[in-house]
């Protein structure tokens, strides 16, 4: 089994925001990936990884690093964005001593939530990643799909106002329980049943205030400097319209920036955490890593 050491890569007021590394050896520096977990920006930590990939990227040649950041709606996404600068500040500067990290050969993994975040670090951390691979992520936080109730949300059973609110609002916390992430669950299905979830992220409202939401959509912020970006989404998705990905390619397609969308035809939302073997988890992966080798 692949060795994981937890470090503290800092700390606001009471908050420890923490990052496992896995596969830290001695010998030669290797390149990194960055790991982002999802959950709407609001649940889970970074222990939530499809399971066999930590074992899979290190077997690679890769060390991993999991991060966390701060949650919403406690911390808003502007914070959250810097909690990721700073963690690919501290993977640059404690790389080459403590982690055996080549601070020039990062890369960043993403899924959903966390796969927004890993499209934002395209354009917000500098320098920025060398490859970006965004797996049923999105680069449009202020378009319907999350500013207007959900169907498939508004179809199960309802959470009040009440409820969902108790969740949250207390500690600033980035790292919650397994009994706190079932709570705030509640809250995020409370906020996509009522197509709240772009004000209690950010705390601006996408139709009084759409500028805005400009630093934070990656889609608006794809330039020349972009870096090369594999795209994985099922096209069965209803947690992240598929569409997302699609729009995120045309808009790299748009400015010649080198990429590539990978549709898991009949895949849904989460597809890749029945383990690495599931075959098509597996032939999804195998690109993943004929892509990050090409960059790094």
């Amino acid at each position: 089994m692949i060795s994981r050491k937890t470090y503290t890569y800092k700390v606001v007021g009471d908050c420890e925001i923490k990052a496992d590394v896995y596969g830290i050896t001695s010998g030669a520096l290797r390149p990194a990936i960055v790991y982002i977990h999802g959950g709407g920006l609001i649940i889970f930590n970074r222990r939530h990884i499809p399971p066999g990939q930590p074992d899979m990227y290190v077997n690679a040649g890769y060390r991993l690093i999991s991060i966390d950041y701060r949650l919403a709606p406690e911390t808003k996404l502007e914070a959250i964005i810097e909690d990721i600068r700073d963690a690919f500040r501290w993977v640059r500067e404690k790389g080459p001593s403590l982690l055996k990290i080549d601070p020039n050969r990062i890369s960043v993994i993403g899924h959903s939530g966390g796969g927004y975040l890993a499209l934002m670090t395209g354009f917000s951390v500098n320098p920025r990643p060398k490859a970006l691979v965004s797996i049923y992520g999105y680069g449009d936080i202020a378009g319907t799909w999350y500013s207007r109730p959900d169907l498939f949300y508004c179809k199960q059973p309802s959470v009040s106002k009440a409820e969902a609110y108790e969740a949250v609002g207390g500690t600033v916390i980035s790292e919650p329980s397994g009994e706190q992430n079932k709570t705030r669950l509640r809250f995020y299905a409370y906020c996509r049943q009522h197509g709240l979830w772009p004000k209690e992220v950010t705390g601006h409202d996408p139709e009084m205030e759409p500028t805005a939401f400009d630093p934070f959509c990656p889609i608006r912020n794809v330039t020349s400097e972009y870096p090369p970006t594999l795209l994985i989404h099922g096209d069965m998705d209803t947690e992240v319209p598929y569409e997302q990905s699609v729009m995120m390619a045309n808009k790299l397609a748009q400015v010649g920036i080198e990429h590539e969308l990978i549709t898991v035809f009949g895949g849904s939302h989460g597809f890749d955490f029945s383990g690495i073997k599931d075959p098509t988890a597996a032939k999804v992966l195998d690109r993943t890593l004929a892509f990050l080798q090409r960059h790094l």
